[in-house]
């Protein structure tokens, strides 16, 4: 259960950054109260999950989920450059998350 938990809440990461972007220096309310829930309920998740896995090992996940989630947002949403060498330094991070998942 801890495992799902972290990668819930690793996608919640990616919402919150996405809509901290969107909050534009939170100046927009709607985007601005999406951010501090998603953000709490993220960090909910990471401490519920931080119970049973290493920090370590639970902080580069969490991590890696929301970077990997909002920089594809950014490329497939917002128009943010998918070149060849960003995607596969995207590939080498979801190696990296896996690896931590496989040798924990």
């Amino acid at each position: 259960m801890a495992w799902i938990v972290l990668v819930l809440s690793g996608l919640l990461e990616t919402a919150w950054a996405i809509a901290l972007d969107r909050s534009a220096g939170f100046t927009r309310p709607v985007p601005s109260v999406v951010f501090v829930i998603t953000l709490v309920l993220s960090m909910i998740g990471l401490g519920y999950a931080l119970r049973e896995i290493p920090v370590g090992t639970g902080y580069v996940v969490w991590v890696g989920i929301g970077a990997v989630g909002t920089a594809l947002i950014g490329m497939v949403a917002l128009g943010e450059s998918a070149n060849l060498l960003r995607l596969l330094s995207l590939l080498l991070v979801i190696a990296g998350v896996v690896g931590l998942k496989v040798f924990h």
